[in-house]
């Protein structure tokens, strides 16, 4: 059975209008499963400046979270549109918390009700080509473009400054790189070249979002039991898997609490059996 079948003919969002506030091209991405399983139509919300919102190289500062920033470009995507629902796309970027020397991205998406204050929260953590290098004149640069899938990835060049001064961005060609480079090098500043993480100029991180926003057409066609709200999913863990040695309860997953955000109503899933144990290294009392 398709999760196109899944979806009930009487769902509440059924035939609506969503907008997606978004100014890189996110909404090839968004669209498809929205649009297919639930007839939705989906357009963007040209009137919201996104880059207002916060900027990966710095100029704006993200406005709260990851949650929270999305969340607000979903309002204002209903707000300056009139949609029915609201869609916003939020990124952030840095470190694997579990995998050293590793790069990940950490991807939200929300999705808002015009009519009250009900929305559907998605987020997935995926390894990313995010990278840079620090550049002077003679510093050869090749192995890093390899690394950051250059030139279908593209970058951004800054001088390597206390201000991080801005040469160009969405730099997709080898003609447009070096005349950057040049003219970082030409105020005796090195150059700082880093991947460009904006969705459409990085396949990488658009095709993450074209995985997450399936997940989102998955959660929401799942209605609460209780109270037939859409978006029925994980919304926390149970901890205290015992210790294979001492049987204390550690803090590895036992179980998943799925929940609904509207009326509340929670319960186990996915609720690991009897005979699964921890390893000792995750045991506080094995492994202080």
């Amino acid at each position: 059975m398709t999760a196109l079948c899944r979806v009930q003919p009487n769902h509440p969002y059924r035939g609506l209008w969503a907008a997606v506030a978004t100014m890189h091209g996110k909404e090839r991405a968004i669209a498809p499963p929205l649009c297919q399983w639930f007839g939705i139509t989906l357009t963007t919300a040209p009137a919201v400046d996104t880059d207002a919102l916060g900027t990966f190289t710095g100029e704006v500062p993200r406005v709260g979270t990851v949650v929270e920033a999305a969340r607000l470009k979903a309002r204002l995507a209903i707000e300056t549109t009139g949609a029915d629902l609201g869609i916003g796309s939020e990124g952030a970027f840095g470190p694997h918390p579990h995998a050293p020397f590793t790069a990940a991205g950490l991807e939200v998406l929300v999705l808002c009700e015009a009519a009250g204050s009900h929305d559907i929260v998605v987020q997935r953590r995926t390894t990313t080509n995010l990278g840079h290098i620090s550049l002077g004149p003679l510093d050869g640069i090749e192995t890093f473009l390899q690394r950051a899938g250059f030139p279908s990835h593209a970058l951004v060049v800054q001088r390597d400054n206390p201000a991080r001064t801005m040469i160009a961005k969405g730099i997709a060609d080898a003609a447009s790189l070096r005349a950057a480079l040049t003219k970082a090098f030409a105020t005796g500043d090195r150059a700082l070249a880093t991947t460009d993480m904006r969705a459409h100029v990085n396949p990488t991180r658009m095709s993450s979002i074209a995985r997450l926003a399936r997940h989102l057409a998955l959660r929401t066609a799942r209605l609460c039991s209780c109270c037939g709200r859409p978006g029925f999913g994980l919304v926390d863990v149970e901890r205290g898997l015992p210790c294979r040695d001492c049987e204390q309860p550690t803090r590895r997953i036992r179980a998943e609490i799925y929940g609904c955000t509207t009326c509340g109503h929670r319960m186990q899933r996915k609720i690991r059996p009897p005979r699964l144990s921890s390893d000792p290294m995750w045991c506080e009392v094995c492994n202080p």
